[in-house]
């Protein structure tokens, strides 16, 4: 999406649990299994001992209080997940929007998975476009991962799964400064992968119908029997591309342009980073390429706002330095963002 001009991202922040599981614990007690943790390449995995939508909101209550923005002018809250929330037909984005005391705010769940973050995002852009009444909107996300229904170490390939949440503020840049600036925002689909995460499973009346527990391992295994690994690693690597190249086309950035700096992947296993994402973006861009998942694992629908928090925070970036912040999503949907340090 190419924004007529650069929206403020307030605040961000990346609200982590102070419990963790490292690794090597894991290893010892049998959750996860040598070669598998080789090629994870994970440091530790948080472990959250409260929900994930009581998470979302101390991520949100941060980011409000930091961009200096009173709960009540918030007038749009989107709320990304990908793993239960705790209650039944239920909103969690009511919840968050009552829990900070935003009451003017609309408040909505995004379910796309992965690529929640990102899609939530991008909603809100074209919401704060079409009706500046919004003032500011609040994108929130939250997951937890924790047994009997998911394993962290064992419910997916390629991928361990940490708890967290995280949450930015976005507002017109005439509002004032922010941590950051939001440039563009692209995404872009392969729907022709939704097996991925069905397989040969008949539609069920209940969740965790066909296994005790979140098992994607079974539904991979389905859809790579018929149709091979290769197919869908050259599929990822078409997107990177696409989504890459059209974000720095919308913000009218050359790809070797030297103030692009850094890319940001998703919080994914080392393996498949240097599978599908690094080959194509070192062809595009001389940028520095940063895994920045080590220490916290795939946080469900929250690992590009994570990065922007890692961005915002750190030395990653100097003042008019970009960065691209990659994402991707079961369905599948890549995403990609561009940001620029004020």
């Amino acid at each position: 999406m190419k924004l007529a001009v650069p929206l403020s991202v307030r605040s961000v922040v990346s609200w982590l649990p102070k419990g963790r599981q490292s690794t090597v614990e894991a290893l010892r007690t049998g959750r996860v299994e040598e070669e598998t943790a080789a090629e994870l390449d994970y440091r530790e995995l948080p472990v959250a001992a409260i929900s994930a939508p009581e998470m979302a909101v101390l991520a949100a209550q941060q980011a409000v209080t930091e961009a200096g923005v009173p709960a009540e002018a918030v007038g749009l809250l989107l709320h990304a997940w990908i793993h239960h929330q705790g209650h039944d037909l239920w909103s969690p984005a009511h919840y968050i929007a009552n829990e900070i005391g935003a009451s003017r705010a609309a408040p909505v769940g995004v379910q796309q998975v992965c690529n929640g973050g990102v899609a939530a995002v991008e909603l809100a852009v074209a919401r704060l476009a079409a009706d500046p009444s919004v003032g500011t909107a609040v994108v929130t996300t939250a997951d937890r991962f924790v047994e009997p229904g998911f394993d962290r170490w064992r419910s997916d390939y390629g991928i361990a799964y940490g708890d967290g949440a995280t949450a930015l503020t976005l507002a017109p840049a005439e509002t004032g400064p922010g941590v950051l600036e939001l440039h563009a925002v692209t995404t872009s689909a392969a729907p022709a992968l939704e097996r991925m995460h069905r397989g040969d499973d008949p539609f069920s009346p209940a969740a965790r119908w066909h296994s005790p527990a979140v098992d994607m391992r079974r539904t991979k295994k389905a859809y790579l029997r018929d149709n091979g690994l290769a197919a869908f690693v050259e599929a990822g690597r078409e997107k990177v591309r696409t989504v890459v190249e059209t974000c720095l086309r919308d913000a009218g950035l050359a790809p070797d342009d030297p103030r692009l700096r850094v890319v940001m992947l998703p919080r994914l296993g080392r393996k498949v980073l240097e599978q599908a994402y690094v080959p194509p973006l070192v062809e595009l861009t001389t940028a520095r390429v940063e895994l920045p998942g080590r220490s916290t694992g795939h946080l469900g629908a929250g690992d590009a706002i994570a990065s922007l928090a890692d961005l915002a925070r750190t030395d990653l970036l100097a003042p008019g330095e970009y960065a691209l912040v990659l994402n991707a999503g079961a369905g599948f949907t890549w995403g990609c963002l561009l940001v620029r340090r004020p």
